[in-house]
């Protein structure tokens, strides 16, 4: 690996393919509504957020060109709206694209970079946000939430997931809650690490206490204000369980209204349409993988290989590690995930990979974070032109990864841009999970759940003898308490079905 080249401070674009993909306005939108059935829906969020990104290009003329409109599904029951977004700016031929969950928001900038770079676009716009604050507010006083209707319209392009996120036994097992995956991966890699339970706490709640620190100066946060890693490790009314070792503010906080757009150009349009070339922010890595193997049936539960091989890729691609970007913006619904994915990249584990503040603080979107990261990534690597930014993404339970790095100067190489699924799947190790198991099997990752804030019950995913694994459960309120304090992982349990006994 070469040392990292220094960048130029300036544009560089005569030598460039007039095809290629630059990012040349960001945008978003945020609100903090009170008032029950006040406030803009999510509709208008993102069309707020459009003009502003608009308005960040520098250029009239960029929305009614958009030819391509790409949305992540959400929390609102419209059925095509991009096309609400694009009859608004004054393109309505654009070409509709609706993305559902469990497809990662890195695939919604790659398929403009490649229809552009096909020739088959000149400018796309992603964009996509929630208003769940907005809605729970008014669901709380009864009051509705007025949202546009939509009837008899559908996207262009339907993009629906593949591959099984999680899997009946796990369901069944109590792993369906969005914390509980995650919490049973930060136990796989506490174990793997060699951490006591009091070192793991102090690992997490130094890391997000970090973030929280961040959140602080961000303008658009949706909670800035700074925790301590004592309040976030202590389980309160105010920071309640929900699976061990996650408390409230470890998880993502989806209540939140927020919107973000990115407006994609070719070259060669962008400067037709007259957009500064101090605006031009190019993707230089953009990278995914849409394998998806769930959490019980990973050979290595605390690993995450599908964004090792997208790290790889994109180190070859750059010459130099991804440790020496300096900022860098991971996916951050849980600790886990931020965990994970430093060793998988081979960043700092001690650092504090965020410019946002994460999703428990900045906020969390749902299913359109990385469109506000990726907003914020761009403004970024223009007040340091020439530094690359970096910026990860995470679809369902740590399942399929996106991984992005930007900057001002395009590099000497064309955008690397695919899918890696293929090579994810080369590596990624796989254990059978069986049914029914009956036997003595050695716990390998565990969370326990709450009533209020008593530990109740201990959920295990455990290898057997055979080298097979299994799911069950204990109601035990004692093991459950002793779970929290004491390490499971690697003692013998006595599995009948879906129960044990420890």
């Amino acid at each position: 690996m070469t040392t990292k080249p220094t960048y130029s401070t300036g544009p560089r674009t005569p030598n460039l393919d007039p095809r290629t993909p630059v990012i040349v306005g960001v945008g978003v939108a945020t609100q903090s509504v009170d008032e029950p059935g006040a406030g803009l829906e999510p509709i208008e969020l993102m069309l707020a957020a459009t003009r502003a990104a608009a308005a960040d290009a520098g250029s009239d003329a960029l929305l009614p060109a958009v030819q391509r409109i790409a949305v992540p599904a959400g929390n609102w029951k419209y059925s095509d709206p991009g096309r609400l977004v694009g009859d608004a700016i004054g393109a309505e031929g654009a070409h509709t694209s609706l993305v559902q969950v469990g497809i990662p928001q890195q695939t919604l900038f790659d398929d403009a970079y490649l229809a552009i770079r096909a020739g088959t676009v000149d400018v796309a716009l992603v964009v996509g946000g929630e208003a769940m604050r907005r809605a729970t507010v008014a669901r709380r006083a009864g009051v509705e939430a007025h949202e546009t209707e939509q009837t008899g319209v559908n996207p262009d392009e339907l993009q629906l997931p593949s591959g099984e996120i999680i899997t009946k036994l796990e369901i069944a097992g109590g792993i369906a809650s969005p914390m509980a995956p995650f919490a049973i991966i930060d136990s796989a890699l506490r174990a793997a690490e060699g951490l006591t339970i009091p070192q793991h706490l102090d690992e997490i709640n130094t890391l997000y206490a970090g973030f929280s620190a961040v959140a602080a100066t961000n303008p658009h946060a949706a909670f800035p204000t700074p925790r301590d890693p004592e309040f976030l490790r202590t389980p309160t009314e105010k920071n309640r369980p929900m699976a061990f070792p996650y408390n409230k503010w470890h998880c993502a906080q989806m209540n939140v209204d927020q919107a973000a757009a990115i407006l994609v150009c070719s070259l060669a349009a962008a400067t037709r349409l007259g957009v500064d070339p101090q605006r031009f922010v190019f993707p230089i890595v953009a990278l995914e993988s849409s394998l998806s193997v769930p959490v019980s049936q990973r050979a290595d539960i605390h690993r995450w290989p599908a964004m090792e091989v997208l790290g790889a890729a994109a180190e070859a691609h750059l010459g130099y590690p991804l440790r020496d970007i300096g900022p860098v913006e991971l996916y951050s619904c849980f600790p886990a995930a931020v965990r994970v994915q430093q060793r998988a990249l081979g960043l700092p584990s001690d650092g504090i990979p965020t410019i946002t503040g994460g999703e428990a603080f900045a906020g969390g979107p749902w299913n359109n974070f990385v469109l506000q990261t990726t907003a914020a990534m761009v403004e970024r690597v223009r007040r340091t032109p020439g530094e690359p930014g970096l910026v990860s993404t995470l679809s369902g339970l740590m399942n399929k990864p996106g991984l992005a790095v930007y900057s001002t100067d395009p590099g000497d190489a064309p955008l690397l841009v695919g899918d890696l699924a293929e090579a994810a799947d080369a590596a990624t190790g796989r254990r059978t999970v069986v049914e029914g198991y009956v036997g003595t099997a050695t716990a390998a990752a565990y969370t326990v759940f709450f009533e209020g804030l008593d530990p109740v019950r201990t959920t295990v995913i455990a290898d057997t003898p055979a080298g097979d694994r299994c799911i069950a459960v204990c109601a035990d309120a004692d093991l459950a308490l002793r779970a929290t304090r004491e390490e499971l992982i690697g003692t013998q349990i006595a599995v009948d079905g879906t129960t044990f006994r420890a």
